[in-house]
């Protein structure tokens, strides 16, 4: 009986902790666009349209970026676009650095893709509700970069 018992208190236990975990808020926006066959051209940007309702909140902003162990270079230079429900548009020149000085890949994963979660923005805050455009273009000078899989952008509450 008291087997069952100390089992019965370590499943709730778990099953209590899963939950816990699992049921976080959702983010705001988390959406990937998968680069065909890993060349990202540099006339193809990723878009994405996401919809304010609440200028109150406070989100964290990251650019998800999933790359090959054959990417040749260490960082990734990206052009991030904004157009903003007023019709305002801001250019931002972002520099990700994808691995260490010595070669070692920062992303995670333990195949041949890596995925990268960088933080843009800790407090970001949008001025006005409604809909922005986020736009993301390759910067690194080529016209063709290979091994880049996957761009994309999430945006979840800061607290």
């Amino acid at each position: 009986m008291f087997k069952i018992n100390r089992i019965l208190i370590l499943f709730a236990f778990v099953l209590l902790s899963f939950l816990s975990v699992s049921c976080g808020k959702a983010p705001l926006f988390d959406n990937n666009i998968a680069i065909k066959e890993s060349v990202w051209k540099a006339n193809e940007n990723a878009l994405f349209e996401v919809v304010v309702n609440d200028t109150t909140k406070i989100y964290k902003f990251y650019l998800n970026v999933r790359h090959t162990q054959a990417y040749r270079y260490s960082n990734l230079y990206v052009f991030l676009n904004t157009r903003f429900p007023n019709g305002n548009i801001t250019r931002d020149t972002l520099e990700c650095l994808l691995a260490t000085p010595e070669g070692k890949w920062l992303g995670k994963g333990f195949g041949e893709l890596k995925d990268n979660q960088i933080l843009l923005n800790s407090a970001l805050r949008f001025p006005l509700k409604g809909k922005y455009i986020f736009e993301l273009e390759q910067g690194m000078r080529v016209k063709e970069l290979k091994d880049i899989s996957d761009i994309g952008i999430r945006i979840e509450r800061a607290f």
